[in-house]
C-alpha cells in the first residue's frame, strides 16, 4: 500500500493561484479532507507564510491554529527551507530553533525540510530541533539535472541523509522534470542502499508526473504527493483521484475514500473561480516540455514576466529563458528552487536587458558566490568569481555560523503595542518590513472593531471580550 500526501492547501494554490487562497476558503472543507485517508496534508510553509501577510492581511500562525482545530486524524505537514525557514535568506540559529518549536507547538506533525543547494549543513539545526520536539522529519533531495546531478550523486546524497537519522527522504522535483524510468532507477537504487521510506514529489509542468509517480511506486516508493483533481495539472501536481483509481486493486492501492475525494474536488473547483485573476491555467498551456531544458519552476514564470513588464521588455522572455541555463552553469549548476530560482532568474533578466553579461551583478549573486547560501554543486566560473569579488575569498564555513542571535534584539526593537503574541517576534525576525506593515494594519483593524462594538454595546467589559475574539 502506497501512502498519499495531499498538497492542495499549500503547493497546489501556490503553483496555480499565486498562493492567494484565503483561510476562509479552506476551513469549510477540512473535516471532509480529514476523512479521505491521506497520510498527511501539507498546509503550511513555502510561500503560504509570506503571501498571507503580504497580500491577504492574514496571520499565517492563526491559519495553522484554525486548521489544526479541525483536522484531527491526518498529520499536518509543512515545507521548511532549512536555514531559510519560510524566507529567502539564512536566519540565525536562535530564530530557526524557536520557529520549529512554535510550528510544532501550533500543530505541525511532519517537517519536510530542504536546502536549495542540497547542502546538508544548512539543515542541521532545523532537523535537530524537529527531532528534539518529537516531530516526524523528512529531508528533501532537491532534484535537478546537470553534469553533476547524476543518479550516483543522489544515491550518495541519500546515504548522507539517512545518516542524519530522519524518518523519510523526499525526492523533490520542483520543476516536473523527473522522467519515469529515471525515477524507477533512482528509487530502486536508494531502496537497496538505505532502509528508509521514500516520498516522491513531482510537478506536472512537463506532463510527466503521473507516469513518474506510478513508476516510482512500482520501484518501491512509500509515499507520493498528489492534490485534488480540481487543483491539479499545469504547474501543480497529479490528481489524487486519478492516481488512486490507477492503483486500485493492486498491492499499492492507497485506499482513499473516492466518493469523499470527489466531493472535496468539486468544492475546490467552486473556490478556484474566485481567484481567476491569478489562475496560471487560464493564460498558459497545460503542458510545457521546454521546462526539461530551462527547469524553471512554475511560480517563477510570473516573477520573470513581471520584471520584464516593468522594463517594457516582455518580448525578451525567449532570450531570458535561453540565458537562465547559462547563468546556472556559471554559478556551478544550482538547482532552480527558492531562493536560487529567483536569484538566477533575476541575473538572467539583468544580463539580457543590459546587453552585456554580468555588466551588473546583483547583490544576491555576489552573496551566493561568497558562499552565503552554501556550497555550490560544482565550481563557479572563476572569471565570474573574480568579477564579483575581486580579491575577496568565499567563505568555507556553514553560512549561519556567521550570523549572531537576533531574537532578544527583536524583542527590544518591536513596539509592544504591536505585539499580540510571542510568535509575532518570529514573524518580524523573518519578514521585518512585511510584518511591521501587517502589525500596524492589525492594530488599526482591532481598534476600529472595538470602537464599532462599543457604540453598539457600551462598557469596558465588552471591550475585553471583543479583543479576545479578534485575537
Amino acid at each position: 500500500m502506497v501512502k498519499i500526501t495531499d498538497l492542495t492547501l499549500r503547493d497546489a494554490h501556490q503553483s496555480l493561484l499565486a498562493t492567494r487562497m484565503k483561510t476562509e476558503d479552506m476551513l469549510p472543507i477540512l473535516e471532509k479532507m480529514d476523512q479521505i485517508g491521506f497520510y498527511a496534508m501539507e498546509v503550511w510553509g513555502g510561500a503560504t507564510f509570506d503571501a498571507p501577510l503580504r497580500y491577504l492581511r492574514e496571520d499565517p500562525w492563526e491559519r495553522l491554529k484554525k486548521i489544526r482545530s479541525i483536522v484531527k486524524k491526518t498529520k499536518l505537514q509543512m515545507l521548511l527551507r532549512g536555514q531559510n525557514l519560510v524566507g529567502y535568506r539564512h536566519y540565525p540559529d536562535d530564530v530557526c530553533i524557536a520557529f520549529v518549536e512554535k510550528a510544532y507547538e501550533n500543530g505541525i506533525d511532519l517537517f519536510r525540510i530542504f536546502d536549495a543547494l542540497n547542502d546538508l549543513r544548512n539543515l542541521e539545526v532545523t532537523v535537530k530541533t524537529a527531532r528534539k520536539v518529537g516531530a516526524e522529519v523528512q529531508i528533501c533531495m532537491v532534484y535537478t539535472t546537470s553534469p553533476v546531478h547524476t543518479v550516483d550523486y543522489y544515491i550518495d546524497l541519500a546515504r548522507e541523509i539517512a545518516a542524519m537519522e530522519v524518518d523519510s527522504i523526499a525526492i523533490k522535483d520542483m520543476s516536473g522534470i523527473l522522467e519515469p524510468y529515471v525515477a524507477y532507477e533512482l528509487v530502486s537504487r536508494i531502496k537497496r542502499e538505505v532502509k528508509i521510506p521514500i516520498n516522491i514529489h513531482s510537478h506536472t509542468t512537463a506532463g510527466l508526473a503521473p507516469i513518474t509517480l506510478i513508476k516510482a511506486v512500482e520501484a518501491g516508493a512509500d509515499i507520493i504527493d498528489c492534490v485534488v483533481s480540481s487543483m491539479s495539472m499545469h504547474t501543480s501536481h497529479p490528481p489524487a483521484e486519478t492516481i488512486a483509481v490507477a492503483l486500485r486493486g493492486t498491492p499499492y492501492d492507497p485506499k482513499l475514500d473516492l466518493k469523499l475525494l470527489f466531493k472535496v474536488s468539486r468544492y475546490f473547483w467552486r473556490v478556484r473561480q474566485k481567484y481567476k485573476e491569478y489562475d496560471y491555467a487560464l493564460r498558459n498551456p497545460p503542458v510545457d516540455v521546454r521546462v526539461i531544458e530551462h527547469q524553471i519552476p512554475g511560480g517563477m514564470y510570473s516573477n520573470l514576466l513581471a520584471q520584464l513588464r516593468q522594463q517594457a521588455a516582455e518580448d525578451k522572455l525567449g532570450e531570458v529563458l535561453e540565458e537562465i541555463p547559462r547563468v546556472r552553469k556559471d554559478l556551478g549548476w544550482p538547482p532552480l528552487v527558492t531562493p536560487l530560482s529567483q536569484i538566477v532568474g533575476t541575473q538572467a533578466v539583468v544580463n539580457v536587458l543590459m546587453g552585456d553579461r554580468y555588466k551588473l551583478i546583483i547583490k544576491e549573486v555576489k552573496d551566493y558566490i561568497k558562499g552565503f547560501y552554501g556550497r555550490p554543486p560544482a565550481p563557479i566560473n572563476p572569471n565570474l568569481i573574480k568579477k564579483a569579488l575581486g580579491d575577496e575569498k568565499p567563505i568555507k564555513c556553514r553560512p549561519a555560523d556567521l550570523l549572531k542571535p537576533v531574537l532578544s534584539e527583536v524583542k527590544r526593537k518591536l513596539p509592544k503595542d504591536l505585539v499580540q503574541k510571542e510568535k509575532d517576534y518570529l514573524t518580524y525576525a523573518i519578514f521585518p518590513e512585511v510584518a511591521m506593515d501587517f502589525f500596524k494594519w492589525r492594530k488599526r483593524f482591532l481598534e476600529r472593531k472595538i470602537e464599532e462594538y462599543e457604540v453598539m454595546v457600551p462598557g469596558s467589559k465588552f471591550k475585553v471580550i471583543v479583543e479576545e475574539d479578534i485575537k
